[in-house]
């Protein structure tokens, strides 16, 4: 069972998605709502959550980009999907830095929204297609070259695998592994294992999920 926290303030919207997650109540079940950045932050350090439907934008105080930021930083933390209106290039990019797992517009599809929640709680990214279009706008740059340990290593991270399971996985040590990490981090020039991936995918490196 996959615990949702909602965090919207538009309480429309908020019913809206809790109507279409009825439907999947033997799979997901929404433990908690919040209207601001800050509440969801705090509901986070609360509560059992499992992932985090965010929005990007509130009335006040934290915007979405901050409170993924500040979820995804404490130890144990919960996956988020950033589920927004806005998909201006800057805001993408900053949200995939901060640790959001997916980014969805609303206007996603009911049933691409759910695979999307299943994907992102296992760890795995999740962007709709308009996204990962105008990341690709972004990549008209050499494709970076990895190796192919390298490729390895960043399948088994977009398949949700930590690093201790890589390790076993791949017969490395956890060391090797994250010095795997900081090379492919540095050739896509990207700052976390998410942003990695979204950008391998996007470039065709790694599979789409």
């Amino acid at each position: 069972m996959i615990r949702l926290m909602l965090a919207d303030d538009h309480a429309i919207v908020r019913a809206g998605l809790r109507a279409l997650l009825e439907q999947h109540a033997d799979e997901v079940v929404i433990v908690a709502e919040a209207t601001s950045g800050e509440e969801a932050v705090a509901l986070c350090r609360d509560r059992a959550i499992d992932l985090v439907l965010m929005d990007l934008r509130f009335g006040s105080g934290f915007s979405g980009v901050e409170a993924t930021g500040r979820i995804r930083s404490r130890p144990n933390a919960p996956q988020v999907l950033v589920v927004t209106n806005y998909d201006t290039d800057a805001e993408i990019l900053h949200a995939i830095e901060a640790g959001a797992s997916g980014y969805l517009l609303k206007d996603t599809a009911p049933a691409e929204l759910f695979a999307a929640i299943v994907a992102a709680a296992g760890g795995a990214s999740a962007l709709s297609p308009a996204v990962a279009s105008k990341l690709m706008a972004q990549m008209r740059v050499p494709p970076a070259t990895l190796t192919p340990r390298e490729v390895e290593v960043l399948e088994a991270v977009a398949a949700g695998h930590s690093n201790r399971e890589i390790a076993r996985r791949l017969f490395l040590s956890e060391g090797t592994v994250k010095t795997h990490l900081t090379n492919t981090f540095g050739k896509l020039g990207v700052r976390s294992r998410t942003a990695a991936v979204a950008q391998a995918r996007v470039r065709g490196i790694i599979g789409t999920a």
